[in-house]
């Protein structure tokens, strides 16, 4: 392909992002108000969608979910075969033990099974860490296409089965968004908590979970004032968990996540175009928090990512 044509395909990608046209959004916008975009904003969130795509379909991302499996008894056999008391979708027919004593969970590994814990050959009983330890454990199996780990909720443990063939990845359907829209990239204020202030989180199957929160995100739209209660984020930053007019009409119905830097001053923007859904909106084996009744919005929020349309939905 000659470096002309190259650039041409680039243009014309560029253009159907500014209408919205290929993704599911109606192409809303006019293209007067399209051709009147900065061209950083545009490839901003080009970048940023292309990554959330190859995030979300990372051989251990989020669409390789297959199980999530409560441990309720002392002692499990794990395997995918009809005589394990926890079957696995994928995998060995015997893949091992899973014991609980006290506070600690051990794993047992079947015999003759090439197996691995945190990257390293695994042919005896280990200690697995869960995901609230300094340094959680995963079991890999299948040649590593297949990857164990051990969450922690409400002080009840459960197994967390990722697999790189699953079909909720190998026949990922593509995500939509709605047009890139300037306005809802809104400057914002910071308001501090108190510090170790904490927020009640409920997550997706009830429980719930005092989570850092380490202010309040105050910012207007269209001559109206909102608030957001923030959770701490990476590096820094917060991460908002939030529901709007659009959720379950358009958007996901339990919400939509989103990150932003740390705050400077008392200030920072809030970029709602890079808006995102929970992991459980694509599988559902994960355990996502739903957003607290102050981040319930009455505003509909049209910008960001529209709620997953699975392979067996009508486009």
């Amino acid at each position: 392909m000659s470096r002309y044509m190259s650039r041409g395909l680039t243009a014309i990608f560029v253009l159907l992002l500014l209408c919205g046209c290929g993704d599911g959004s109606g192409g809303a916008h006019k293209p007067a108000k399209a051709a009147a975009m900065d061209p950083a904003f545009v490839a901003g969130n080009t970048a940023w969608r292309t990554q959330r795509q190859q995030d979300l379909l990372q051989p251990d991302g989020w669409t390789s979910l297959v199980g999530l499996h409560w441990l309720e008894l002392k002692a499990h056999y794990i395997g995918s075969g009809a005589a394990s008391g926890i079957r696995l979708a994928v995998g060995p027919a015997k893949l091992g033990m899973v014991s609980q004593q006290g506070d600690a969970v051990y794993f047992t590994p079947e015999p003759g099974l090439a197996l691995t814990y945190n990257g390293e050959p695994l042919t005896g009983r280990v200690e697995f860490m869960d995901d609230h330890q300094a340094t959680p454990g995963v079991i890999g199996f299948d040649d590593g296409k297949g990857k164990m780990t051990l969450i922690q909720r409400g002080g009840r443990h459960a197994l967390r089965v990722k697999h790189a063939d699953a079909a909720s990845r190998t026949q990922f359907s593509g995500l939509q968004y709605w047009p890139l829209d300037p306005g809802w990239k809104v400057q914002a204020r910071f308001i501090a908590n108190p510090p170790d202030s904490t927020l009640p989180m409920v997550d997706i199957i009830g429980t719930t979970t005092d989570a850092p929160s380490p202010g309040v995100v105050e910012f207007q739209h269209a001559g109206q004032t909102y608030r957001l209660q923030a959770l701490a984020g990476e590096n820094g930053g917060l991460f908002l968990v939030f529901a709007d007019r659009t959720s379950g009409h358009g958007s996901y119905p339990a919400g939509r996540f989103l990150d932003t830097v740390a705050p400077l001053n008392g200030k920072l923007t809030l970029d709602f175009n890079q808006s995102y859904n929970p992991p459980c909106a694509f599988t559902p084996f994960a355990t996502c928090p739903l957003p607290p009744a102050d981040n319930r919005l009455d505003v509909a929020i049209e910008a960001g990512e529209k709620a997953y349309r699975h392979g067996t939905e009508t486009h």
